[in-house]
């Protein structure tokens, strides 16, 4: 009994605790660094982009490395932008290119998912110690950054250690999901996913996502995507639960006065 109090409540109160103190952290530093943007929303792609062959709301691993599971680089900077490719002849606007990479294990950014009731730390890594048990949001290794073209593919745990992604299947097509760094905010719309796949479904976390299991659900070309996984059925690690979203627009962070 005293193990499942532990487990249940004592890790979650913990890991809860630290992680908000962390985005607090984070956040005042962004404020206080005086690095940010001016200007307007830039939308990137159009509503015929991204719709997932999959339903919304649900797979892959929490606590899984990228080569064994389904799973570094980069921080905000201020590199020139790179173009997006255009739709239909017409342009679909810019997202800013990494210039640093975050150290293992460093919280460097935010994810805000309101449908979930997500504020957490996004770190480096996706290894239990040194970030899912603390109750973060773990960046897989070797896949694209905030805002990057690729797949920005994060895990987190659904039970226990603070359980981030507790309720990531109830996220619908159209469903926001917020990404703050030093430098800028990026709106990420959900598109679709997998309600359950196996632990070692790599290609959801590709850069185009797409299951290696579940033949049809995922993309078929190149894009800006957000691929959040987590372990599925709840207080088990079986099977992996996946959401995939597509960038649907950047803003410079705005600073102390704006």
């Amino acid at each position: 009994m005293l193990l499942v109090v532990h487990q249940v409540w004592w890790t979650n109160r913990e890991a809860r605790s630290g992680a908000e103190e962390t985005v607090r952290v984070l956040v005042e530093e962004w404020a206080d660094s005086g690095e940010a943007g001016a200007g307007e929303d830039v939308p990137v792609g159009g509503p015929e982009d991204g719709q997932a062959s999959a339903g919304a709301g649900a797979g892959a691993g929490a606590g899984a490395s990228a080569s064994a599971s389904v799973g570094a680089g980069g921080g905000e900077g201020s590199r020139p932008g790179v173009e997006v490719p255009t739709r239909g002849g017409r342009p679909v606007g810019k997202v800013p290119r990494p210039s640093t990479s975050p150290r293992w294990d460093q919280a460097y950014a935010v994810i805000r998912i309101p449908r979930a009731g997500v504020v957490a730390p996004v770190a480096e890594g996706v290894g239990k110690r040194g970030v899912l048990d603390k109750g973060y949001v773990g960046h897989y290794p070797g896949t694209a950054q905030p805002g990057e073209a690729g797949n920005f593919a994060l895990a987190g745990h659904r039970n226990t250690h603070g359980e981030p992604f507790r309720y990531v299947n109830r996220l619908e097509v159209g469903d926001e999901v917020v990404v703050e760094t030093r430098g800028a905010v990026y709106t990420y719309v959900v598109s679709g996913g997998v309600a359950q796949t196996s632990a070692r479904d790599v290609g959801v976390v590709a850069a185009v996502p797409r299951s290696a299991v579940k033949p049809g659900r995922g993309f078929s070309e190149p894009g800006y995507y957000l691929t959040l996984t987590t372990c599925t059925p709840e207080f088990t690690s079986r099977y992996r639960l996946v959401v995939w979203a597509k960038l649907a627009r950047m803003a410079p962070r705005q600073g102390p006065g704006g």
